[in-house]
């Protein structure tokens, strides 16, 4: 994350706890918190009311309460889809599944197990659940969200957190792809297929037109400081070389005038998403 504050939205206290939501979703929170993670990452069990058969996202951390915690909730488990490579979400992933008789899926055929990768627009149906599988790079290559229509949700993995934004992490993420994510999503809300906004970590956001609009108008402002800082630091952005984010020393210049008011522990977060920037400025 490049901020930490709860934006607008946000349903629930700051000691986010997960919980029961819509209709099919059940959030069961892993013991992971820190600095990257909030409160530690959501998994997610969708499953139809009545149904045997669930969804499980995200198994997160090699945790064994926490696993049997999901075990319990989630039942019999048809699959286990991994919402990008990241190791807070990935770690359980196939220990779980091989406990529970299932496969992994997910974008990155690396990331999965007895299973196919999923695809872009792929319906996903467990006894009666339908889940859309939609592609949404930016914070990673390999980012996806899960469309739950029946609920009107959107589960939006690591791309949209609970509280504050989060990090495009340079260069398997790139800035190009998440301004791209970011409006399909709010296509969603504005086709009224998506109310609310399920994320990996942190709360439940009631109000996704107005979360992704924040979104969109912070990475704008956060791209307009870091043309500023380069001029400030005598560099002119309309003129950039195209290797600018490899750059060893300026990326954290930037950050140290950008990121002056953000925890020091938070800056080299902060770089990956400057160098995001500097890349998506060079290449304009």
């Amino acid at each position: 994350m490049d901020e930490v504050r709860r934006p607008l939205g946000a349903t629930g206290p700051a000691d986010w706890h997960g919980g029961a939501f819509g209709a099919r979703g059940r959030c069961v929170l892993a013991p992971n918190p820190g600095p990257m993670t909030l409160d530690g990452t959501n998994t997610w069990v969708l499953r139809e009311p009545g149904a045997e058969r669930s969804i499980v996202i995200d198994p997160g951390p090699l945790a064994v309460e926490h696993l049997d915690a999901v075990a319990d909730v989630a039942g019999q488990v048809d699959t286990v889809i991994v919402t990008h490579h990241h190791l807070d979400h990935t770690e359980a992933a196939r220990s779980f599944a091989e406990r529970m008789g299932c496969g992994v899926r997910g974008l990155d055929p690396e990331q999965c197990w007895r299973s196919e990768p999923v695809a872009d627009g792929e319906l996903l149906s467990v006894g009666g659940l339908d889940v859309e599988v939609l592609t949404t790079p930016g914070h990673t290559r390999d980012s996806i969200s899960l469309l739950l229509g029946a609920d009107r949700s959107l589960l939006t993995g690591d791309m949209v957190l609970g509280r504050g934004t989060t990090v495009i992490a340079y260069p398997d993420g790139d800035l190009s792809g998440y301004f791209g994510s970011l409006e399909r999503m709010r296509g969603l809300v504005t086709d009224g297929r998506v109310e609310t906004l399920w994320p990996a970590h942190g709360p439940v956001l009631a109000d996704a037109g107005a979360v992704l609009d924040h979104y969109r108008v912070h990475r704008r402002e956060r791209l307009a400081q870091v043309e500023s800082a380069l001029g400030a630091l005598g560099v002119a952005a309309g003129e950039l070389p195209a290797d600018v984010a490899d750059d060893p020393h300026l990326p954290r210049r930037v950050v140290e005038v950008v990121y002056a008011d953000v925890d020091e522990s938070l800056w080299g977060a902060a770089e990956w998403s400057v160098r995001a920037q500097l890349s998506y400025l060079a290449a304009r």
